[in-house]
């Protein structure tokens, strides 16, 4: 099978490479999937650059969408062929930018929810979903979101919302509008963020959901809310730039969320909610992806097509 992994840590760009090698088997409980679509994260770039670091190679692709291809034992409730969607483990010679993945939790894929939007799913509900468990974002609270256009906090916002919060998001002119029309109150981020965030909410916010992690934002995120400690920044590659703010790790292994992927898959499945996908590229385009993605000017979820 083709697969898209690493033989050397090093720059994605110079290290990555679409091997040929043996199909992954189930194991106990684990099932193997036919992949369909895989999103890229910036945790795949980070792994290149020896993030986790383990045995060599290593494949990348945390989150996929395909059909069942195989089971281990004991697996029961699922079958050959049933359209799923899955976060994948990301230790092995192979992951999930691959033809074929082994994976340990999955989720029926609804009817109605084509694989390359259901690929961009897993990783940015399961860490928006912990980050407002985390701030206790509750019915009534009033949150900040900081950096709405990218995955994570375009899904965090959606779910503050579907809990009943008042969202305060920072995005810029790409999603804005499709920001507001779900009920979230937008505002440029940059310069004098800090003062137009307190105007909107009539004072300093409790809590913020710093996604975006810019360079300058700490201090401002910090004097729009009423204690630095009530920022959190959801990051597991990068450390807070701002003393007191807390961090919360994007890919930590403790508490996953992923127990909450199927509600979200059929609310997306019902046009409820979205991850935004700019782009999405078969494999063998795989370096256009990496390098629009590390550009930093993607614009939203970037998916590698398994036709």
């Amino acid at each position: 099978m083709r697969t898209l992994r690493f033989h050397s840590y090093g720059s994605a760009l110079d290290v990555l490479r679409v091997d040929e090698t043996e199909p992954p088997r189930p194991g106990p409980g684990q099932i193997r999937v036919r992949v369909q679509a895989c999103g890229l994260t910036p945790a795949d770039w980070a792994l290149c650059g020896g993030l986790f670091g383990g045995d060599l190679p290593r494949g990348i692709g945390l989150e996929v969408s395909g059909t069942v291809d195989g089971l281990g034992d004991g697996v029961t409730g699922v079958k050959v062929g049933d359209p799923v969607i899955a976060p994948v483990p990301f230790t092995g010679p192979t992951a999930g930018a691959s033809e074929l993945v082994v994976v340990d939790f999955w989720t029926p894929r609804p009817a109605g929810l084509d694989p390359v939007r259901a690929a961009a799913l897993p990783m940015a509900v399961e860490t928006a979903y912990r980050g407002l468990d985390e701030l206790g974002i509750h019915e009534g609270a009033t949150v900040l979101v900081h950096g709405t256009g990218s995955a994570v906090g375009y899904a965090a916002a959606q779910i503050a919302l579907r809990r009943g919060a008042r969202v305060i998001t920072t995005a810029g002119e790409t999603y804005a509008d499709a920001l507001r029309e779900v009920g979230a109150e937008v505002t440029s981020h940059g310069e004098g963020m800090a003062e137009r965030v307190t105007a909107l909410a009539g004072g300093p916010v409790d809590p913020a959901l710093d996604t975006a992690l810019a360079k300058g934002a700490a201090s401002a995120l910090g004097s729009s809310t009423k204690a630095s400690e009530q920022v959190l920044r959801l990051t597991g590659f990068a450390r807070a730039g701002k003393p007191g703010a807390r961090v919360g790790s994007a890919g930590g292994m403790d508490a996953l969320r992923y127990d909450v992927l199927g509600e979200y898959a059929q609310l997306a499945a019902d046009g409820l909610f979205s991850v935004p996908v700019a782009r999405h590229f078969p494999l063998e385009d795989w370096r256009t992806a990496a390098e629009l993605s590390l550009s930093g000017r993607a614009c939203g979820k970037l998916v590698l097509r398994f036709d």
